[in-house]
């Protein structure tokens, strides 16, 4: 649902992986839909076998799971419709900021069949970066990202001092992975305008997961009760959603940073709950100055880190910046009008 640049990056991913056997596209401008559906069916004789189509909210009768990347201004609009359509379908909220847009999905869904893309997206770009620096495949490297989908996460993976190439230093490792993380959605925006491919094979991977039932373990946003909102843990997800949490290993102050996490997002969820949440949503691009501000920091002895400022000890998460939908609009950025990725 919803077509622009992350949902095609969506549908492009859910067709060349073979994530469905049937995908329709919706969104408020038909024509778009189709256009869109049309070009990639010439492609997708050379990709698993699907029943391609673009359609309308009755068309999603029966889906098992609908993917939401539509601006956030919509949502309002859209949630009813679709659960009309398809009210035993999951929801996944793919549009950024997705952790509290999946609490207003909730609520405007009446129902909690609700997921967010959460920090599946954060942990791949910490697996990528950590792995670039150690010489390995991302593949073997396990490190993950929970908490919220912005500045308050947590980094937590496994002890890589050993695993240093001869000759390095740690804490170049942890700067240097710190700086990637830190700038790497600043830096695709600042090229391309938009992050979205990413995101769209991480939706789809997600989307993977429900259908096939996999009960596999990611970091997606999921409500949890005891934060009292939608935040990313380590959850096993099949075709109920997220059916039972893990919790990494942590260190007593890294335990705390969730819940530091669940307090931003339900300052977040007050506001839309009595605005309009085109009023909350916040410029993503944002100049590299403002960057260079207290940020993330990565504790590496043991890969478990949360935000915190430069000058504090790892484990510390004092100094975090706010996170982006608290940032003013009127900081805009430099190249036309914002645009929400993951």
């Amino acid at each position: 649902m919803g077509i622009g640049r992350v949902g095609a990056a969506c549908a492009l991913a859910l067709v060349t992986r073979g994530s469905a056997r049937e995908i329709v596209i919706v969104d408020r401008t038909r024509a778009r839909a189709k256009a869109v559906a049309t070009d990639l069916r010439y492609g997708a004789p050379l990709c698993p076998e699907v029943s391609l189509r673009d359609g309308d909210y009755a068309d999603l009768a029966g889906a098992s799971i609908v993917l939401v990347a539509a601006g956030v201004n919509v949502y309002r609009d859209i949630i009813p419709k679709i659960v009309a359509a398809a009210p035993a379908a999951m929801l996944l909220v793919v549009t950024d900021p997705p952790d509290p847009l999946a609490d207003l999905t909730r609520t405007l869904a009446r129902h909690d069949r609700v997921l967010g893309t959460g920090t599946l997206l954060d942990s791949l770009r910490f697996r990528v970066h950590l792995a670039r620096r150690l010489g390995v495949s991302p593949a073997s490297v396990e490190a993950q990202v929970v908490g919220e989908h912005g500045t308050s996460e947590v980094l937590c993976g496994v002890p890589v001092a050993k695993a240093l190439p001869a000759g390095s230093s740690l804490d170049e490792l942890r700067q240097g992975v710190e700086h990637d993380v830190r700038f790497a959605n600043i830096a695709i925006i600042e090229g391309n305008e938009a992050s979205q491919y990413g995101i769209g094979i991480a939706s789809a991977r997600i989307a993977e997961a429900v259908l096939r039932d996999e009960r596999v373990v990611l970091p997606i946003g999921a409500y949890h009760a005891e934060y009292g909102v939608t935040l990313s843990l380590l959850v096993v997800v099949g075709r109920h959603g997220a059916s039972r949490t893990l919790e990494p290993a942590m260190s007593a102050e890294e335990r705390q940073a969730p819940r530091t996490s669940a307090e931003v997002l339900r300052k977040a969820v007050q506001r839309t709950s009595r605005h309009d949440y085109r009023a909350q949503v916040i410029v993503h691009l944002r100049r590299r100055d403002d960057y260079a501000r207290p940020g993330l920091l990565i504790s590496l002895p043991t890969v478990g880190s949360n935000v915190a400022s430069h000058t504090s000890p790892p484990t510390t998460i004092a100094n975090r910046r706010r996170p982006h939908w608290q940032i003013p609009a009127t900081r805009a950025c430099r190249r036309g009008p914002p645009r929400f990725s993951g």
